[in-house]
């Protein structure tokens, strides 16, 4: 059987536009992480750490089945996490009225201040990078990933589509 070389991907004229903007996330991405890794020092160790023990303080105990789903990784990654932030008693378990055996992580007075010391660092270091960007820029940036992220949790949706461009042959990268 004679094999048909794969099509190419045709591009509706957003295509570039949203490229451009996964891009530069992606590249923002790895830019913050550096410079966390600049400003919090030790105390931040790491992106996950901090994105836990963050998350916990902001919007309260959650279990790490929650925390896992939030972020979309595995509940062993997140205990994982949880349990080197339990060893440097930056969280807690607590119980959980909602279920017997999954107990609710919460920050510690330790974390609690850790979270502030680095939000207090972020309080300086944000707006001096942001430089001169108009705030409605900055508000119509914060719309766009945050309306890009719920269609990406739209999961049904976007696979569909990536079912169907690899079932009609469209070319993958090398």
């Amino acid at each position: 059987m004679k094999s048909r070389p794969p099509r190419k991907l045709r591009r509706s004229p957003a295509q570039g536009e949203l490229r451009a903007v996964v891009d530069e996330t992606i590249a923002l991405f790895h830019r913050l992480r550096w410079v966390a890794e600049q400003i919090y020092e030790e105390e931040g160790r790491s992106i996950a750490r901090r994105g836990i023990l963050r998350g916990l303080a902001r919007y309260g105990p959650q279990t790490v089945p929650a925390l896992a789903r939030a972020r979309s990784v595995t509940r062993q990654h997140v205990q994982e996490v949880v349990d080197a932030l339990l060893a440097d008693r930056l969280v807690e378990l607590g119980e959980n009225p909602k279920h017997s055996r999954s107990r609710l992580v919460r920050p510690t007075a330790r974390g609690a201040a850790l979270v502030a010391r680095m939000d207090e660092i972020d309080a300086r270091v944000l707006p001096a990078a942001a430089g001169a960007i108009p705030r409605r820029d900055l508000e119509v940036t914060a719309r766009t990933l945050c309306a890009m992220r719920a269609g990406f949790e739209q999961t049904a949706r976007w696979r569909r589509h990536a079912h169907a461009a690899r079932e009609t042959g469209v070319e993958h990268l090398p």
